[in-house]
């Protein structure tokens, strides 16, 4: 399972209705409930409307008012313990309803018993319910709200005590028994009490095991990983940064600066980070590209460097170690006029588009139309060095153009196929014999109109057009595509490229920034593409020829500099953290359901073995 694995989970997670949703449906449900149960009575006294009147307001008052007062009271208690998760109202009285719901299944099941036997099972089935209710609170409670199970145990109890609690008043109050048999009050305690000490016994045991690994490789709990994780998705929370820096370590890498100056000042800025945008949402580097590009006045680019989620950041701050660079690099680079032209090797697959600018080297790598992901810091550096050697480049940028789809296994990490095929395209570079002059063009699209969900980042589309040109005549124009996006499906690339170069375009590549700003609720993968084609390419025509138009003469400057101690997941902490969720994930599809079948088992002989 890797890291996307994991975040792919997420997908599982609901968006909650609205308060009022909750209250109508308690209410309602309640209702039927009581109906149903009443009329199943055979020893009902009433006729059949009376009774669904009575039956109906019964069930009103036993488990719809109740859960309404629970949903309602749980949380303030909650957000009254410090640490723990904020927990919204619609969040508690959805809780309240699907519990609800839950004992309104047992009841009923327990009346529709009830009709056809001699023995009464009704309040054996109120008290099985009510210790399956408090034994799902107490998962979803602990499970999320970040507080010892002791306080869980006590906010989750408060809707099974609220309805045991109305079934006693309304039992002395109108000295009805006919719902709910024979009723005794220390007895029916006494077996709740135990049934719920049984499954909460199960629950913490269960939680326990599963936990003691990530608590004793990484030093945090998984529920609080859990809490943390529902608490960024729905509410934006950052705190999640605060467990990774702990388990983060520091590591050295590099990033890639062009700049294009010209007559007003620095026009545009290339960057190329081997630092990955990740791991999720506004976590750590999740919106990388859209935090750096900002911090420059110029028009930014923000490409992506090879690099995997283990160089992750930890918390967004860290950003700021690559902007103190970049401007670093900005502020100590020599300009040139000289460019080559644009032209792209290939090799089994493997391509490479290169311009030389100076004596330094752009390189753009992709496998497209065949499929591939992060393409490894490891490998990229060796590529660099590789392309410095034979290449006759001072400096060198590669960027992973990371514009087509694979999924799982896409990465290009040491010792696999790909990697000697980027190789041996990188052998065929030769170095231009004629150089021009540069003229650059920029534009962009925010895309406002195309939500993350759709896989377009708050950076949207932008577009840099180089042109290299002589007095003779002779110009290339190449269009550098940018979106703002995690990854793009298979053939998108192409049909992109197609269409651009039926404009005043001769060479193109397509890129796209690797955000992971767009996988908050859509899953471990978002690729660009699914979704409103049409208006994505008409976008990039647009800034295509906005760029064209925007052609002015600039210089260039080339800089390769050293990210120091910048605090990321870690080649060993990455790894180890998405082996031990993954021993967790394997554990608990086994372990989960058997402990709490035999605890539900043991629950259900306690309550009904005298019914036997």
């Amino acid at each position: 399972m890797s890291t996307d694995n994991l975040v792919g989970l997420t997908r599982y997670i609901l968006t909650l209705p609205s308060t009022r949703f909750s209250l109508f449906s308690m209410a309602f449900l309640s209702f039927i409930i009581g109906c149903a149960a009443s009329l199943m009575e055979p020893l009902a006294k009433y006729s059949i409307f009376p009774n669904i009147v009575y039956g109906g307001s019964a069930g009103f008052l036993i488990f719809g008012l109740t859960s309404i007062m629970s949903g309602g009271l749980t949380p303030p208690i909650i957000n009254s313990f410090k640490g723990s998760r904020y927990m919204k109202m619609k969040q508690s009285m959805f809780l309240a309803f699907v519990s609800m719901v839950i004992m309104g299944v047992i009841y009923v099941m327990g009346s529709l018993v009830s009709s056809f036997s001699v023995y009464d099972y009704i309040i054996d089935a109120l008290i099985f319910g009510c210790a399956v209710m408090f034994a799902f609170r107490i998962l979803a409670i602990w499970g999320t709200s970040n507080i010892s199970l002791i306080k869980s145990v006590a906010v989750s109890a408060t809707q099974p005590a609220l309805i045991i609690s109305m079934v006693i008043v309304i039992v002395f109050l109108t000295s009805i028994t006919t719902n709910i048999g024979d009723f005794s009050i220390l007895a029916l305690i006494l077996r709740i009490f135990i049934a719920s000490l049984i499954l909460m016994v199960a629950i913490y045991s269960l939680v326990v095991v599963i936990e003691s690994p990530m608590r004793r490789n990484l030093g945090v709990g998984g529920l609080e990983l859990l809490s943390l994780t529902l608490s960024h998705l729905t509410e934006g929370s950052s705190a999640m940064e605060t467990l990774f820096e702990d388990i983060g370590e520091p590591i050295d890498t590099l990033t890639g600066v062009i700049s294009f100056k010209g007559k007003n000042g620095i026009k545009s800025i290339f960057i190329s980070p081997c630092v990955h945008p990740g791991p999720i949402g506004n976590i750590g580097g999740g919106n990388m590209p859209t935090i750096l590009s900002s911090k420059f006045d110029a028009f930014t680019m923000v490409s992506h460097g090879p690099s995997t989620h283990d160089f992750n950041p930890v918390a967004s701050k860290e950003i700021n170690k690559i902007e103190e660079v970049v401007k670093d690099s900005l502020n100590n680079m020599n300009y040139s006029e000289n460019v080559s032209e644009f032209f792209r090797v290939e090799n089994e697959g493997a391509k490479i588009g290169a311009q030389y600018f100076d004596n330094n080297l752009l390189m753009l790598a992709t496998f497209s139309p065949e499929g591939f992901d992060d393409i490894d810091f490891g490998v990229g550096l060796a590529l660099m060095n590789q392309a410095k050697s034979i290449c006759g480049a001072e400096n060198v940028i590669l960027v992973d153009c990371h514009n087509c789809f694979k999924g799982e296994g896409g990465r290009v990490l040491p010792g696999n196929k790909e990697v000697f095929k980027l190789m041996d395209a990188v052998s065929k570079i030769k170095i231009p014999e004629n150089r021009y002059k540069i003229k650059l063009g920029c534009s962009s699209d925010s895309m406002d109109r195309v939500s993350k969900e759709d896989g377009i980042g708050e950076s949207g589309i932008k577009v840099m057009v180089v042109e290299a040109y002589d007095f003779n005549g002779n110009s290339q124009k190449t269009a550098y595509i940018l979106l703002d996006s995690n990854n793009m499906i298979k053939g998108f690339r192409e049909k992109i490229m197609e269409k651009v170069l039926e404009l005043e375009i001769d060479m193109a590549e397509v890129m796209t920034t690797d955000t992971h700003y767009v996988n908050t609720l859509s899953g471990g993968h978002n690729p660009v593409g699914g979704k409103m084609q049409d208006e994505i390419i008409e976008s990039i025509i647009k800034c295509s020829e906005e760029a064209i138009n925007d052609l002015e003469e600039v210089s260039v400057g080339f800089k390769v500099s050293r990210i120091k101690d910048i605090k990321t997941l870690g080649p060993t902490h990455a790894t180890e953290f998405v082996t031990t969720i993954s021993s967790i994930v394997a554990v608990s599809r086994i372990f989960a359901p058997l402990v709490l079948i035999l605890a539900l088992f043991f629950v259900f002989v306690w309550i009904f073995y005298g019914a036997f």
